[in-house]
């Protein structure tokens, strides 16, 4: 299980919201966003997960301790999940239709997924990064649920890896994504399935004012 957007916003509204905030700008939650952390925590603890992990990122932190400290589960923290570095992308508008990012996305639905602008990750560069980390976390914590809190661009590069029949080519297929959303695998090893995919609990819809 992940939470987590996927179009370079981040999966809880931050401090400074409309604008991309990569690996370079650790930057904290909104109100807004602590509300949100706060609404989902309940909803994720009924699930009655086993174990917490959160990117080291501090929007992601701040997300996951509530979570933890619903579900009485020490938080986990893992560095290599951190957000996308992207360069001179930081603080650009986060609108699909301006700046850089237009491109590079389309790059990779269009195959070329080892492309990148100089100083940003590519989605290989991403892949290469956190699958390693998955496939540890999910062998080490096997017949265990797990929440994993990290970051929207991550979210969506996992399930376009992990999920049969999905590539970069399906960036869109996955569907909108809103803040705090949740993606639910099962599965093990190389085999998984989605059980949801960018779901966002009513809770956090009421606070978030999504239809």
């Amino acid at each position: 299980m992940a939470l987590g957007d996927g179009q370079g916003r981040p999966s809880y509204e931050t401090a400074i919201p409309g604008v991309f905030h990569g690996f370079e700008s650790d930057i904290d939650l909104s109100e807004l966003g602590y509300r949100q952390a706060a609404a989902a925590a309940p909803v994720i603890a009924a699930w009655k997960p086993e174990v917490i992990i959160s990117s080291a990122m501090l929007r992601a932190r701040r997300t996951a301790e509530p979570i933890a400290k619903a579900c009485q589960l020490p938080l986990l923290v893992e560095p290599d999940l951190h957000e996308r570095k992207v360069g001179n992308l930081v603080g650009s508008p986060a609108q699909p239709e301006l700046g850089i990012w237009p491109d590079t996305l389309q790059r990779w639905v269009d195959g070329e997924t080892s492309y990148a602008p100089e100083g940003s990750e590519s989605f290989d560069d991403i892949r290469e990064r956190v699958l390693p980390v998955w496939d540890r976390l999910t062998q080490t914590h096997a017949d265990r649920s797990i929440v994993i809190v990290c970051h929207g661009i991550i979210c969506r590069v996992l399930l376009l890896s992990l999920l049969a029949n999905h590539t970069a080519a399906d960036w869109a297929r996955l569907g909108r994504v809103h803040n705090l959303s949740i993606s639910e695998l099962v599965g093990t090893g190389r085999d998984w399935r989605a059980s949801r995919v960018f779901e966002v609990p009513s809770e956090v819809r009421e606070l978030s004012k999504i239809g």
